[in-house]
């Protein structure tokens, strides 16, 4: 999983609310959350995810060490170095740390029963095998035969092209400590509606670790939770969905390559006996079920990277000596963090069981600023943002020219991204994705795709344009800006009214237009464009259009004594199949009943607001009160356009759905840049629609006293 987006801290009650401790395990922050951010003091606050922090013993994350001497693996060119306990060699070709450097000419060869030194053999990827012309094969071992069962073997490219789109049970299986910790579960039914969505695979996060019933050297998984596991994998096999089963939060846990005093023997043993006990029970599922090694794996360094790259081997060998299908079932192997960099600086192919089937995945949450709400990017979508995107691609299929691949998270989030824009990038990243062969799937919390709870879609409309893009066809899509030097934001995903404004015809435009839309429908399924309530005509440029929603329409949504806020949310039809919303939202400057506040030494600041539009901040603006107006974060901002300028990065600060929130690190922040002889910060708060603080803005400011 990766959630570290729009990352908040945990959230502590202002200083007239009372805050207690949450029990281990219990829930300690989160957006939404309203309950205590303390934990007891056998337990720490940990961020998973933006939307959920729980409680976790002890006083640290997790891993798992030793007292003793950590035996690492060290390289040098065309050397080899052996480590004891797990009995495993290793052969690598040094490699310079640039982004240019390809692996192709680097191997390694892992084995478990030989200490004696090997030299690797270099082989190209192996991206495909041999295939049956049955339909079923049975394949045995000395560990594992299949009674039952059947296994078309199929190659890694193949298989890696039948995943997309797909969609990952995230904040599910790999919740901690159990399935529904962090408030999600997965139903047969949930399988359906992704299924009948278009998505073709679902990435199962697992993490294993609290559900362990025996430590070391055995590290014994509960069968309950195996079983559960595997309930959900014949329900998605037995629908058609590829499936990839992986181990999940373990990788901080117990598997951090760059933790201090990591034990890399014991680590090694532990990884070993998971996915020995995984493809076991697993061994007999068809060919549709891929098996991940592990998630986003810590570490920094190119001796991080070559346990890592020794842990690949375990895994292949783990799965290989569970025996059924499993040796020729296609494996899933990474780098460090999923990063591209570090993969492609210091992943080593794996010599060892030249018939299995492999290929890599990489993780792509970029660019940082626009996907986690940093420093006031709220805008994507020029040639240049395209172009950045498509650089990192090539550069991966340059290094990686054999080589399969899929993106096995990613994400857009409504929950995080201006819509308009948010569009646009599902679009591109999509199109990009079909360019150079990469399947992808994309990330899902429970709470920004598929809500599990009702088995529906938060927002159709990205999983319109996702399909389509899919498909290879054109997207209609919501015009906005795309000017970094604009000082104001506009976005055709919604209609934008000020409270106390006239009432009068309003406009959106489209881009990539081909002819009207078919219909445009209120959420009680009134066609308004059949009504003529709604108007269409082509733009100024071509394939463009312009929506017009008529006065007369408006007059039934806005009166005198109509509160702020989403008023409806209209479904255009395109013709392509595009299926698009535009939201009705009636706005004013949201408001705070003491805009001046002192400052607090610890916790974080609640500071309760009443909000009159779209609920939730699209960025923070600081500066203090000395002479220079000096910004309270990121001097360096100064060289970004009108609307990023002085913004701070999204862990300063948060929100939930009646707070505004400043992170004990945003409060520490104040402080410790305080210039001398200022005595407040003053922070803008910005909503959309984005207007620059023009007077009468859509803004809120509030002052910290120090």
């Amino acid at each position: 999983m990766r959630f570290d987006l729009v990352q908040l801290w945990p959230l502590a009650i202002l200083s007239q609310l009372v805050c207690s401790q949450q029990i281990l395990w219990g829930q300690c922050g989160g957006i939404g959350y309203t309950g205590s951010t303390r934990c007891v003091a056998t337990a720490t606050c940990t961020s998973y995810n933006p939307y959920y922090y729980q409680c976790i013993p002890g006083p640290t994350q997790k891993s798992t060490t030793s007292s003793t001497t950590p035996i690492r693996t060290t390289t040098s060119s065309k050397t080899t170095s052996t480590t004891t306990k797990a009995m495993t060699t290793s052969s690598t070709t040094t490699k310079t740390t640039t982004r240019t450097t390809t692996s192709s000419s680097s191997s390694s060869t892992t084995k478990l029963t030989s200490a004696s030194s090997t030299t690797s053999t270099k082989t190209s990827s192996t991206t495909s095998i041999k295939t049956s012309s049955t339909t079923s094969t049975k394949t045995s071992s000395t560990t594992g035969i299949c009674a039952t069962g059947t296994f078309t073997p199929v190659s890694a490219s193949a298989a890696f092209a039948s995943l997309m789109p797909g969609l990952n049970i995230g904040n599910t299986f790999d919740a901690i400590p159990d399935e529904t910790s962090w408030g999600n579960t997965v139903t047969p039914a949930n399988l359906d509606t992704i299924k009948s969505r278009g998505f073709k695979s679902i990435r199962l996060p697992v993490t294993w670790e609290y559900h362990l019933i025996s430590q070391g050297p055995s590290w014994t998984i509960n069968s309950t939770w195996l079983d559960r596991v595997e309930y959900i994998v014949d329900e998605s096999l037995k629908r058609g969905l590829w499936t990839i089963v992986n181990i999940h939060h373990d990788s901080w846990i117990s598997f951090d390559t760059g933790a201090a005093n990591a034990n890399y023997t014991l680590m090694n043993e532990k990884f070993s006996a998971l996915w020995s006990q995984i493809g076991d029970r697993f061994k007999c599922k068809g060919e549709r079920l891929l098996f991940e090694a592990i998630n986003e794996p810590g570490g920094e360094t190119q001796a991080h990277a070559q346990q890592l790259n020794t842990m690949m081997g375990l895994f292949m060998t783990s799965v290989n000596k569970a025996g059924g299908f499993n040796p020729k079932r296609v494996l899933v192997l990474n780098g460090l963090g999923m990063s591209m960099d570090k993969t492609e600086i210091w992943f080593q192919r794996p010599s060892i069981y030249p018939d299995q089937p492999w290929g890599l995945t990489f993780h792509y949450y970029g660019p940082y600023d626009f996907i986690f709400g940093a420093w006031g990017k709220t805008i994507w979508g020029t040639e240049d943002d395209k172009a950045a995107i498509e650089a990192e691609f090539k550069m991966w299929k340059g290094n990686f020219t054999d080589i399969p691949t899929f993106v096995g998270e990613w994400n857009a989030s409504p929950k995080n991204v201006e819509r308009a824009a948010g569009w646009r990038y599902y679009d591109a990243f999509t199109k990009l994705c079909n360019k150079y062969g990469f399947s992808h799937i994309i990330w899902d919390a429970g709470n920004d795709n598929l809500n599990r709870i009702t088995n529906t879609w938060f927002e159709p409309a990205s999983q319109s344009i996702l399909m389509n893009a899919v498909a290879g066809n054109t997207n209609v899509l919501a015009d906005s800006t795309l000017d970094g030097g604009a000082t104001t934001q506009f976005s055709s995903a919604y209609i934008f009214h000020k409270v106390g404004d006239a009432v009068t015809d309003k406009t959106a435009t489209y881009i990539n237009t081909n002819g009207a839309p078919i219909s445009v429908k209120t959420s009680t399924g009134v066609d308004l464009l059949a009504s003529g309530q709604v108007g269409y005509s082509a733009g100024s440029t071509p394939s463009t259009g312009v929506l017009t929603v008529k006065q007369s329409y408006f007059a039934t949504l806005i009166g005198s004594n109509t509160a702020p806020g989403v008023l409806e949310t209209l479904n255009i039809a395109w013709g392509a199949g595009e299926e698009l919303t535009l939201k009705i939202v009636l706005y004013k400057a949201p408001t705070v009943s003491n805009p001046t506040i002192p400052m607090q030494t610890s916790g974080d600041l609640h500071i309760p607001v009443q909000y009159a539009g779209l609920p939730f901040p699209a960025a923070v603006y600081g500066e203090y009160d000395d002479a220079a107006r000096t910004y309270v974060s990121d001097d360096w901002t100064v060289w970004l356009g009108p609307l990023q300028k002085g913004r701070w990065v999204s862990g300063n600060w948060g929100y939930d759905s009646s707070s505004l929130i400043l992170s004990e690190s945003g409060l520490s922040n104040i402080r410790a840049k305080a210039p001398a002889g200022s005595t407040k910060a003053i922070l803008a708060w910005e909503f959309f629609p984005r207007d620059g603080f023009a007077v009468g803005s859509n803004a809120l400011n509030i002052t910290i006293t120090l």
